[in-house]
This record gives C-alpha cells, structure tokens and sequence, in this order.
C-alpha cells in the first residue's frame, strides 16, 4: 500500500501566493464596513452635529454630486496635471542623478551635504517662498510636487545601481562591454525594481505637494476645493474632496504597481503584488 502523498512544495508556492492575493479583496471591505459602522455609531451615541461630523450616507450623497459637478472635475485635472508634472520632472533628474552618484564616488561625496541639507528643511515652510518666485499659478504647484517626490526616486536609484554585485560587473568587463552596455544590460535593469519602489513613494508624495501647494496658494485644484468648503461650513462636501483626493491617489499609485508587474514580472516584489 502505498504511503500518503506530500504536496508539490512548487504546488504549495501557488496555493501561498493565490491566497495572499486575495486577502486584501477579502479583508479590504470588511475593514471598511467596520470602519463606516463604527463612524454611523461614533455619530448616532455622541450626538454629533453633521457641522463637525457628517453620516457616512451624507458623505456619500456628497460624493456622487461631485462626480456630477463640472466644476470638481476641473479641479480634479488641475491636480492631476501638478501632480504628474511634478512628478515627471522628479523622476527625469532623480534617476539621471541617481545613477551618476552611484557610479562615480566623487560626485557622490560632493553632493551629498547639500542633498540631505534640502531634505531636513520642511518642504511645506517652502511652499510659500515658491509662490513668491513663481506666483499663485501652476508652476509652483508642479515644483512642490517635484521637490517632495524627487528625494525617494533618487537614493532608491542610487540604492539599486550600488546593490550591483561586482563580480557581475566584472564579468562585463571580461566580455569588453562598454559603459553604455553595462549600464543598459545590468545596471539599469538590476535597478529597476528599487527605481519602481521610489516611484511608488514619489507619486504619492507628489500629489501631497501638489495638494499642499493649492492649499496654501492656489486657486484652482483639490487643495483649494476643499479650503472653499472648509470656508463654507460644508462638511460633507469637505468629506467628499477628501474621498477623491484619496481615490486619486490609490489610482496613482496602483498605476505604478501595474508598471511594476509589467517591466520587472521577475521580481519577488510584483509577485507579492499579484
């Protein structure tokens, strides 16, 4: 009679990875039933006035007006246009320079004083010299999402090219590859998954700058949407900016891991993502 058979330890790898997959769909929309449930009572116990807290129901009545306003959508593309403005600038110069501080020391030790200097100051205490330079217009808008988003895409460049073993170099260099070959073929590509994960962290970043510089000078955009309802005591309106703000940036930010999956598919980090 034969013994009980084991499972494929490949079949169980599967299996593993089809059940993280959908945990988040699972749990996802239990963790925000509670969270509405525990809002309505937080509401109904305490009495509160909808001037403070609006009902979750409220919220969404104001929400689904938005969609219909033609007005919120032009808000809506004014941030979407700052956001990704600024965030194209970052990633162009912080994976260029990311790259070239990797690769030669020099440049590294002579820039990285004034980078992490730029770093420590608040970026939001900025926001309000940038609209001096620049004025109330988009320009300052795309350079605070810029400034925000561009530090994480370039140590995590300059992290990727560096995690290069150098016995991999050398065997380029044994094969008499050029710079530009080793950078195309190994760098680069070895690289990729540490650029995407700075992509990730930018393009949220980017649109906090984005939205903080509408906060503060701007009259156009999510930012400035929500001070007018602020200004104006609508409260569930306020709430509704707040849950497209937040459905603009889950949409960015799963655009970049869909970028993931797609360049870098051999990467333990888009299988966890799967």
């Amino acid at each position: 009679m034969d013994g009980p058979t084991e499972t494929p330890p490949a079949t169980l790898g599967r299996r593993r990875l089809t059940i993280e997959a959908a945990l988040p769909w699972i749990t996802t929309p239990i963790l925000l039933g509670m969270l509405i449930g525990l809002w309505e009572a937080y509401i109904h116990i305490g009495g509160i006035s909808p001037l403070i807290l609006p009902r979750p129901g409220a919220v969404w009545r104001a929400w689904l007006e938005m969609l219909d306003d033609p007005r919120a959508w032009h808000h809506t593309w004014m941030t979407v246009y700052a956001t990704l403005s600024g965030f194209a600038y970052a990633t162009v110069i912080g994976v260029g320079l990311g790259v070239l501080i990797a690769r030669l020391r020099w440049l590294e030790l002579t820039l990285n004083p004034f980078i992490v200097a730029t770093q420590v100051i608040p970026k939001v205490a900025l926001v309000p010299l940038f609209v001096l330079w620049f004025g109330f217009g988009i320009t300052s808008k795309v350079i605070v999402a810029a400034v925000l988003a561009f530090f994480p895409i370039l140590t995590n460049t300059a992290l990727g090219v560096k995690s290069i073993e150098e016995g991999h170099r050398d065997v380029m260099m044994s094969l008499n590859a050029t710079r530009w070959q080793v950078f195309r073929r190994l760098e680069f590509p070895s690289a990729l998954p540490y650029i995407i994960t700075g992509l990730e962290i930018g393009i949220v970043l980017a649109i906090i700058g984005s939205v903080v510089g509408e906060y503060l000078g701007g009259n156009s955009g999510l930012g400035h949407l929500l001070i007018a309802r602020l200004n104006a005591f609508e409260t569930d309106q306020m709430f509704a900016v707040l849950i497209h703000m937040s459905m603009l940036g889950f949409l960015f930010y799963f655009a970049i891991g869909a970028l993931r999956r797609a360049l870098v598919p051999w990467h333990a980090s888009a299988r966890l993502r799967v």
